[in-house]
């Protein structure tokens, strides 16, 4: 009888080829700071740069995809995933105003099949270089008897750096800066137990065919999140000091997320008749017989993030994220003007920050 660790379930020749599969894409995001290219117990990334700094303040996030790699796993289609994973964390790094400098991933798996693997990590490459993030590492993982053998799940983190003076948030925030909404690419990685709980109540599969979304509904729900990295960094090079804060839609929705970045006493109105969400959201809410309203903490209805900016760069600010692909709009002003909060939600993952509530009827 065998007792080796293939015979375990562990197959590291599996894993070899896995690295071999994605070496050239994950080799096309090293510029000459990454050191000891693919394969090393730790990346290593030149940081020499950062003696121009006056002060340098390192920035680091780490997230994961979620239940939307249920859907990946049950269509057999690998390779937008991890796009929706880097999106997650390095767009969170933008919030404070940093560039994203490299990234490490994790994919913990019930079997590796190199050509999986492959592919959700080709996934993270591209969105990696498409953020100018250097992937500088990571890991998988085979835990048999702990997942499926088709299971998997994903994570991630990275660095990124941001000169103190300019790092963004609730200090910089002040009464009458303009709130601008970017528009989200689809439920991008939030909300997918939701999602999932209403098509398995209502029978729908992810193979079907919706007339109603114009597609197959597993693939509508893949839609690879947005990345605002790029567009922000150059919105902040080429108008420097007007975005005061930045707030990325994820959990919790819209209000919650706002919130996060005023000060205290700050309070937004957020006009849902400054914009329509994507049909998408009003098939799947009537699926499930609820009202768009009952979803707000839950889905980003279109609005993947917030710009808080100076009121009279508003205009250019809007122009500029326009010209690089981010389509944008006017959701609100920022009030510090006393007033009852108590129909407002404060604050959110710990943070005692600002006020915000949705109000009117969304844009037909």
């Amino acid at each position: 009888m065998s007792n080796s660790y293939r015979d375990a379930g562990v197959d590291t020749a599996a894993g070899d080829l896995a690295v071999e599969l994605m070496k050239s894409a994950v080799s096309a995001t090293h510029g000459p700071q990454v050191l000891g290219g693919v394969g090393g117990f730790a990346g290593l990334f030149d940081v020499s740069f950062l003696t121009s700094y006056k002060k340098p303040l390192l920035a680091t996030s780490t997230d994961g995809v979620g239940t939307k790699v249920a859907i990946a796993q049950a269509l057999d289609k690998h390779d937008t995933i991890g796009q929706d994973l880097v999106g997650m964390v390095v767009d969170d790094i933008v919030v404070v105003g940093a560039r994203p400098l490299f990234m490490t991933d994790y994919i913990a798996c019930g079997r590796v099949v190199p050509e999986r693997i492959a592919d959700i990590v080709k996934g993270i490459a591209l969105a990696c270089s498409a953020t100018g993030t250097a992937l500088v590492g990571g890991e998988t993982a085979e835990h048999p008897g702990l997942l499926g053998p088709n299971d998997y799940d994903v994570a991630g983190a990275a660095v990124g750096v941001v000169e103190a003076d300019a790092a963004l948030g609730p200090q910089r925030v002040q009464h009458g800066d303009v709130v601008l909404a970017m528009r989200s690419s689809g439920f991008h990685s939030n909300g997918y137990s939701l999602v999932r709980s209403i098509l398995r109540k209502a029978s729908v599969s992810f193979s079907d065919r919706s007339d109603d979304l114009g597609g197959v509904v597993g693939e509508i729900l893949l839609e690879p999140t947005r990345l605002y990295t790029s567009p922000l960094v150059s919105v902040l090079d080429e108008l420097p000091g007007a975005i005061h804060a930045l707030s990325h839609v994820t959990g919790g929705g819209m209000a919650a997320n706002l919130a996060r970045v005023l000060p205290l006493g700050a309070w937004v109105e957020v006009e849902r008749a400054s914009w329509t969400p994507d049909p998408l959201f009003h098939v799947v809410a009537e699926w499930g017989g609820i009202p768009l309203s009952e979803t707000e903490g839950t889905w980003n209805l279109g609005v993947g993030m917030f710009a808080v900016v100076d009121a009279h760069s508003a205009t250019a600010v809007l122009a500029a994220l326009e010209s690089h692909g981010i389509p944008s709009w006017v959701a609100g002003r920022v009030d510090m003007n006393i007033r009852d909060l108590s129909e407002f939600e404060q604050g959110a993952k710990g943070i005692n920050g600002g006020a915000v509530r949705l109000v009117g009827a969304y844009a037909k």
